[in-house]
């Protein structure tokens, strides 16, 4: 049976795959691989939901006034300067598909946000992946990876995976270096978590370079992943024209009013960012006491540095209903989650080390016999 022909590169292109478990009936009760928050809408946003909900049968606002004001008085900045899209990762696409002239080329950190990849191949995009420098950003590489075919640089600041963040300084210095003919676009969707006091916004830093954008999400900190809602700040007349770019209607009612609504409850938001940062502390030092190596994290998650073991233990906390982010060969990636859920991922991790120290001591007196036996 022949099939209507499609472009070569969805032959090839990765499917993003979320964690097994984690939807469906058969969903865990255990889910820290998707750096969700892990706390329930506040009851001014379930209400602005459901008042919302009685005009679904309209087309959203095009241009999310309402949300774009009320962004721009939080930033203190023009309204011209933001477009709203649903999610960040809707707004990369954007960012792709504004570039992806013939032989245009995007330049990023690896092992990062695992979309990347995938938007610049459907946007006919060449990908330069540099690595990562230990869990950091080499941006000295980068740097020298950019070239007259570059259109695009990411740097996504806190990292995903990792959780690393970069300094001020040192990102002021990057952007400082790149071509004012090549886009920079920070992705910030995880800076809500940032404690490192030498790590800032760089937001700071558009009104001085006007190829610099910066991505947010209200998927995160604000609690609203399932509604699908981000916002790129840039300058206005790159701005002006990203939104032509972007589809019309793309941001739902429901979403545009509960983001609203979340932009006004900043401060009780942020009150539960801290306790999850709080966590991320308690967490990390656990399984550091324990001997495993987990690098500083600004993000909402851990990284833990498993290499070959990486999938296996991705498995193991499966088999245990335990949903968390493997990668493998590099490493797994879990959620900072309620307190309950995180003391079960630490009692998992425990036994895992556990298990792995009783095979290692079975096999290495099986070796010692066979010695004696060949003698």
């Amino acid at each position: 049976m022949s099939h209507p022909p499609l472009r070569a590169v969805l032959e090839t292109v990765a499917s993003y795959k979320p964690s097994e478990g984690v939807h469906g009936p058969t969903a865990r009760t255990r889910p820290l691989s998707a750096n969700e928050s892990p706390h329930t809408p506040l009851p001014g946003i379930v209400e602005a939901i459901e008042e919302a909900g009685s005009t679904v049968n309209r087309y959203p606002d095009p241009g999310c006034g309402a949300l774009t004001g009320a962004l721009a008085r939080s930033h203190g900045i023009a309204e011209d300067r933001i477009v709203v899209g649903a999610g960040s990762v809707a707004l990369l696409q954007t960012l792709f598909q504004s570039i992806a002239d013939p032989g245009a080329e995007a330049v990023y950190a690896w092992p990062s946000f695992e979309v990347y990849p995938t938007l610049a191949a459907l946007a006919g995009v060449e990908s330069v992946q540099v690595p990562l420098d230990g869990e950091a950003h080499d941006l000295r590489a980068m740097t020298a990876r950019i070239s007259s075919r570059t259109r695009l640089v990411i740097i996504c600041n806190p990292n995903n995976p990792t959780g690393t963040a970069i300094g001020h300084e040192e990102l002021r210095e990057f952007v400082e270096a790149v071509p004012p003919t090549c886009l920079v676009a920070v992705d910030e969707a995880y800076h809500e978590y940032v404690r490192g006091p030498e790590v800032t916004s760089a937001l700071g830093l558009c009104a001085a370079h006007p190829n610099l954008v910066v991505l947010r999400t209200f998927s995160k900190a604000y609690g609203l992943a399932g509604l699908r809602t981000g916002y790129l700040v840039g300058d206005a007349r790159v701005v002006e024209r990203l939104r032509k770019a972007c589809l019309p209607y793309a941001v739902n009612t429901v979403a545009q009013r509960a983001a609203v609504a979340a932009l006004g409850l900043e401060e009780q938001l942020l009150r539960r960012v801290d306790s999850t940062v709080a966590e991320r502390t308690r967490v990390r030092d656990a399984l550091v006491r324990r001997g495993w190596e987990i690098p500083d994290s600004q993000a909402n998650f851990l990284w833990l540095r498993l290499g070959r073991n990486a999938a296996g233990f991705g498995a193991w906390c499966a088999g245990r209903d335990i949903a968390v982010r493997a990668f493998p060969d590099v490493g797994v990636r879990v959620s900072i989650g309620s307190a309950e859920d995180n003391d079960r991922f630490l009692a998992a991790a425990e036994e895992w080390r556990s298990a792995r120290r009783t095979a290692a001591a079975g096999a290495g007196r099986t070796r010692q016999a066979r010695k004696k036996a060949e003698a």
